[in-house]
């Protein structure tokens, strides 16, 4: 039987597939007499399967070598589209949390869209999102992957455009789609490339390749700049990360696993191209630079925010800045630690967050206070996610930051700084925001505020405790080290950041701390991001309307223009030969023969000055 599921896990991702074309009869509005819920209950029953059948494949592979499955679907004369899928311990653990955190978002969402009638649609583009992120995860071929990320994009647009009736919504799925396309025009020219330089479009293929492979410098660069872009939108990576904070206008149970999956399956395929990064020394450059402003611009970023959806989204980008610089290190185990630990604590402070705004109906922080002792189930879930958070004993994130500065030895000391000063950073500002939402006297829209039900808590209280198992689960697996090989040095500093982040947020919140970012410029330089927005309106997308404008009048007056030219011509010749036809024959072949005469006699005319004078 194992065999057996392990040979059709392919299954896994059509699991959320067909999940997704259950909810169509619901979703489209075929049914309407037993109201939507059903097809919440079938997506349901589809994302437990897949996790079912995640887990068998997990226990199988776990600790054995990779197996590859090979789907052929183009085979012509030398060309061979095939489509390769890699059963391994981490591709199957990433299924695990996939589907895990997937079916926790969606039982959140029973009571977080308990009203909207529309769910049922909202549980056909969640089938459709785990459907993609499970093949992307089992996939081997970079082509399928490159699809696979484009179905993200689609599923984003849809699942951020939810509720299409506010203007602001339409405009935030518009900037999520159309800033992933950049990247993604250009990761399909990579693609096209790679496949063409080494014959094969399989991430296996690769690191055989790479061992012999010697590329021209010029070629190299731009090879490495097409393959970082694609990842750099669905990470929101700068400079294509200002759709991030604009897509939580969509419903809070996609923001659970946006924040905490989808955001990294670009990283993860940076890390399946390991092997052809590690050869493109400019590559290897960028992601450390790209990684490094976005990590500190984000971190510095959120500490402005008073819409706490958009400052939880803002950390998000700065930890995802900590893994491009984690790839272009080399530290690729480190990197995949990072994305588990940050996935699981951002998926929890999320579903508090979601806890938050359906009892309260806002999102500003400033309409909030003393839910702490009206709302412990969400208060523990704030705790926990922001202790999981930053680098303090002994939950997840410590060890991630611990291996991630023992991979820096040899280094310069500057990407050590980072580090330290984006766990403080975000110390400072989770505690800033979650000591405004739960302590303190309660505001108007507070006062009355109760816990919230059970398909919401139960989600978050399990959440909580795969939290704070993550250091024993890592422990059973063998990636901790023993404490006589802790590194004290980097324990002190993980440890000094973290308290002096929660004491500065801690002042900050009592009011007995007054920082820069209290006086309006330079608030309002953080809160509006830097304004590379407006920078953006005044510089590319100015260039583009004004190139467009450009195109479209010579498209109208120099194209079109000929064109009519060329007809206005035909019609009045046509319109003036009709009075000369006088219907004899002699006359016509006496034309035709003059016509094609003084061709013949222009055609000869350059030969014949030639042979007569000697030119």
């Amino acid at each position: 039987m194992t065999e057996f599921l392990l040979q059709s896990s392919w299954w896994i991702p059509l699991y959320g597939l067909f999940g997704a074309l259950l909810t169509l009869p619901w979703s489209t509005g075929i049914i309407r007499r037993t109201g939507p819920r059903p097809a919440a209950y079938l997506n349901l029953l589809m994302t437990v399967l897949s996790l079912g059948h995640g887990l068998v494949v997990f226990r199988a592979v776990w600790q054995q070598p990779a197996r590859q499955v090979m789907f052929h679907w183009v085979q012509v004369a030398d060309l061979d589209l095939s489509f390769a899928l890699e059963l391994s311990s981490i591709s199957a653990g990433a299924i695990v949390l996939a589907t895990g955190l997937s079916f926790l978002a969606q039982v959140f969402a029973l009571g977080y869209l308990e009203k909207d009638w529309a769910i049922a649609r909202f549980y056909g583009l969640m089938g459709f999102f785990e459907a993609a992120m499970t093949g992307l995860v089992l996939s081997d071929s970079l082509l399928l992957s490159y699809g696979l990320l484009e179905i993200l994009t689609l599923s984003t647009y849809l699942l951020v455009g939810f509720w299409y009736a506010q203007p602001l919504v339409v405009t935030a799925a518009r900037d999520a789609f159309l800033t992933k396309r950049v990247g993604d025009i250009l990761l399909l020219m990579a693609v096209v490339s790679l496949a063409t330089i080494t014959g094969s479009i399989n991430f296996s293929d690769y690191e055989q390749w790479a061992q012999t492979a010697s590329l021209a410098p010029l070629p190299a660069t731009l090879l490495g700049l097409a393959l970082i872009a694609g990842p750099a939108g669905k990470c929101a990576q700068f400079p294509l990360h200002l759709w991030l904070d604009e897509a939580m206008e969509g419903p809070n149970p996609a923001s659970i696993l946006r924040n905490s999956l989808v955001v990294s399956c670009g990283a993860y395929v940076l890390i399946k191209l390991q092997p052809v990064i590690a050869i493109l020394p400019a590559a290897q450059n960028t992601l450390i630079v790209m990684g490094g402003m976005t990590a500190i611009g984000a971190s510095l970023v959120a500490i402005a925010q008073l819409d706490i959806k958009r400052s939880f989204s803002h950390s998000t980008s700065a930890y995802l800045g900590l893994v491009f610089i984690a790839v272009g290190l080399q530290q690729t185990d480190v990197a995949l630690l990072l994305l588990l630990t940050h996935g699981i604590a951002k998926a929890l402070l999320f579903m508090g967050v979601g806890s938050v705004i359906m009892t309260t109906n806002t999102q500003n922080i400033t309409e909030m206070g003393g839910l702490g002792s009206r709302m412990p189930v969400t208060a523990m879930a704030f705790g926990v996610g922001t202790l999981g958070m930053i680098g303090l004993l002994p939950l997840g994130n410590f060890w991630s930051f611990l291996s991630w500065m023992d991979g820096l030895q040899g280094t310069p000391f500057w990407l050590t700084g980072i580090l330290v000063a984006v766990n403080g950073l975000t110390a400072m500002n989770l505690v800033r925001v979650c000591s405004r939402v739960l302590l303190g006297p309660p505001q108007p829209k507070t006062r009355r505020a109760p816990e919230v039900p059970w398909p919401m808590a139960v989600p978050m209280v399990s959440l909580i405790i795969i939290a704070l198992l993550i250091p024993v689960m890592l422990s059973s697996w063998g990636l901790l080290p023993s404490w006589l090989d802790l590194n004290p040095v980097a324990v002190a500093l993980l440890l000094s950041s973290s308290l002096a982040g929660c004491g500065v947020g801690a002042l900050i919140y009592r009011r007995a701390l007054v920082l820069p970012t209290d006086w309006k410029p330079a608030r309002d330089l953080l809160a509006y991001d830097f304004y590379i927005d407006r920078l953006y309106r005044l510089t590319v997308v100015l260039g583009v309307s004004i190139f467009s404008r450009l195109t479209a009048w010579i498209d109208q007056y120099v194209v079109d223009g000929a064109v009519n030219l060329v007809g206005l011509a035909s019609l009045l010749s046509g319109e003036g030969l009709k009075y000369s036809i006088s219907g004899r024959s002699q006359a016509y072949v006496l034309t035709i023969l003059v016509g094609v005469g003084a061709l013949g006699l222009w055609m000869t005319w350059p030969m014949l000055a030639v042979l007569n004078f000697g030119w």
